[in-house]
């Protein structure tokens, strides 16, 4: 099957059961991409879903924030998170490394209202505890951005890998 040719031809179930989970647990944007049929290609997909969550409220994005998990603590996992945070091997982090996460999220949530968000495809655990020691000494307005731009990121690399897979 063709993915890219069979796509507009997808049912609404199908459609979101594949891109619902791009944006972290926020299957109605794949919903609203739905109603912009036909894409041109991947690319026009992409773009379709990324301007949907670009045009959000504040309220809509913090809510997107919030549905993203705690790296390296948090146990209940989408399909997608589990598989880019052990590519990161932040499932095998030493105690010491653990406890580090857990202030850091615990420090992060408590300052910004949202938990660190970072596209960690690409990174390790030391990568990412470097960024994240770096960021939470970010003002709000800065870590906001940054946090909507590496949502943005962590989305197109999980659209990515779906055409790539089918």
């Amino acid at each position: 099957m063709n993915f890219i040719n069979n796509l507009n031809s997808l049912s609404e179930n199908e459609f979101v059961s594949i891109f619902g989970s791009v944006f972290e647990k926020s299957e109605w944007i794949a919903n609203e991409a739905y109603k912009f049929k036909p894409f041109k290609d991947a690319e026009d997909l992409m773009n379709k879903m990324t301007n949907i969550y670009e045009n959000c409220s504040k309220e809509k994005i913090l809510e997107i924030f919030n549905l993203h998990p705690k790296l390296a603590i948090e146990k209940k996992l989408t399909n997608f998170s589990s598989k880019e945070q052990s590519g990161a091997k932040l499932d095998k982090c030493t105690k010491e490394e653990l406890l580090e996460f857990e202030n850091l999220n615990s420090n992060y949530e408590r300052k910004f209202k949202f938990p660190f968000i970072i596209a960690v495809k690409g990174k390790d655990k030391n990568n990412i505890l470097s960024n994240f020691r770096q960021r939470v000494q970010n003002d709000y307005f800065t870590e906001f951005n940054e946090a909507k731009s590496q949502v943005k990121k962590i989305a197109l690399f999980r659209l990515n890998e779906i055409f790539i897979n089918n």
